[in-house]
């Protein structure tokens, strides 16, 4: 049977490939809905953007659902500079013509993981976390409700990509992220630790292209654009491919190793604001809340998602 999955995410060149990856792949992933987050960019252009692709891949049943439009407490901090002003700079995607539900997506999490039986809904995030601790403080038996979280952020022996200590996803609601490792969900990471070694290079950007699929061509556009930044910056043959990891590992976890840790999060201090803390080896006695990713194999993580976009119109 498929796994019914809910993203939580906040559109993005990398977020996109995650969910159109998980649109082709009905037979394994049931996508209940997608609900949106401020993060790469404002509210209103995640939301869009969410809507763009559900018609690009030829999903319109798929709901999204808008929620929340800043941290908790502290300004947003967004990503233009490496997403473009829209979010999904690159390709030209028409407008979308169906419109996003009216329901807030912190009532849609609660509602729909409190609808299904215990342990039958994945939460996949792809952004910052504002929107799943927002829904986890309203109704705190959604944590264990869950079947697990799965998630990209952090990084431990990489470092950060938005501070030297801090990942972007984290950084931005570093609140929000302390209060989902403190839930008691069973939580998978999937840190810039494994995501910095799943390259976009020319090769594997040039495979999409060659789909001949419009979501092919898109997606070769998407990362056409959003590598320059970190090719810039790292100085390697292509850019890191942080979201589509946590629909791979659901997909196909044997692509990855990890292990469970400890995480904790850094909120108070000015150098470390988001940092996420990682017992990797042990050395105390704090609980492990978290399976912390590693590793993984780029080139059957590329393949993966070469195959999935290939099946979209």
């Amino acid at each position: 049977m498929a796994q019914k999955v809910i993203f939580d995410t906040d559109p993005g060149q990398d977020d996109a490939v995650a969910i159109l990856t998980a649109l082709a792949s009905p037979e394994a992933l049931d996508v209940l809905g997608i609900v949106t987050v401020a993060g790469n960019i404002p509210l209103d252009l995640t939301t869009t953007n969410a809507l763009k692709l559900v018609e690009l891949a030829g999903r319109t049943e798929v709901p999204i659902h808008s929620g929340c439009e800043k941290p908790f407490g502290r300004s947003l901090v967004t990503a233009e500079h490496v997403h473009g002003v829209s979010g999904l700079d690159g390709p030209d995607l028409p407008a979308p013509q169906v419109p996003p539900r009216s329901q807030h997506g912190v009532d849609f999490l609660v509602e729909t993981i409190r609808a299904h039986a215990p342990g039958s809904i994945r939460l996949l995030c792809l952004g910052p976390l504002t929107n799943v601790a927002l829904a986890i403080a309203k109704a705190p038996d959604i944590a264990g409700r869950l079947q697990d979280i799965v998630l990209m952020g952090g990084g431990s022996f990489e470092g950060g990509n938005i501070t030297p200590t801090a990942e972007f996803n984290i950084y931005v609601d570093p609140e929000a992220a302390s209060a989902v490792f403190r839930s008691g969900a069973a939580i998978t990471v999937l840190p810039l630790d494994v995501t910095h070694f799943m390259r976009s290079t020319r090769e594997r950007i040039a495979a999409f292209a060659g789909l001949g699929n419009r979501a092919g061509e898109a997606v070769a556009a998407m990362l056409t654009f959003s590598e320059r930044f970190d090719v810039e910056k790292y100085g390697w043959e292509g850019a890191p491919l942080h979201d589509p990891c946590v629909t791979a590992y659901v997909l196909a976890p044997q692509i990855f190793k990890g292990r469970s840790v400890n995480v904790e999060v850094e909120t108070s201090s000015a150098l470390c604001r988001g940092m996420t803390v990682v017992d990797y080896w042990g050395v105390t006695d704090r609980p492990k809340n978290a399976v912390w990713v590693r590793s993984g194999d780029a080139d059957a993580f590329f393949a993966l998602l070469t195959e999935r976009i290939g099946r979209l119109p």
